[in-house]
């Protein structure tokens, strides 16, 4: 599996719908996409698919990882709380571009109730096109990374 080209993506059921439209788009841009669930719109605990999505890139399966729920609040705590995980809840695409050249966001959150699914697309792209900077910044980063 070509890590840098594979990515995996869960929600919960509040932002299934937009999680499918999602996982089609990063198909049809060509990227390998691992869904580790939902798999409906029925209702489920969002902290079971933030720790499967969390945990991959925790340990190094995935490079990156997309993250849904209804606010996106609850998948980016969860995330937050794995080791090496830098997750990122952004509804605009200033904060997806910053997520990544500042602080190597390797986890993008967002939420399937506050942004629709052109947005969505367009902080996805960011999100994967922009490029780490670097230099101070990493520093700051293995703080983090203890």
């Amino acid at each position: 599996m070509d890590r840098e080209n594979s990515i995996i993506i869960g929600s919960d059921h509040a932002a299934f719908e937009l999680k499918e439209k999602i996982k089609d788009f990063l198909l049809s841009r060509g990227y390998v996409v691992e869904d580790a669930g939902a798999d409906s719109e029925d209702s489920v605990s969002y902290v079971d698919y933030g720790k499967k999505v969390a945990g991959a890139v925790s340990q190094g399966r995935f490079a990156r990882g997309i993250l849904l729920c209804g606010t996106g609040l609850g998948m980016s705590m969860v995330a937050n709380r794995f080791p090496k995980v830098r997750a990122a809840l952004c509804s605009d695409i200033f904060s997806a571009r910053m997520s990544r050249v500042h602080n190597d966001a390797n986890i993008l959150v967002m939420g399937g109730r506050i942004i629709g699914d052109i947005l969505a697309y367009e902080l996805v792209r960011t999100w994967l096109e922009t490029e780490f900077e670097g230099g101070r910044h990493l520093d700051r980063i293995q703080c983090i990374d203890l």
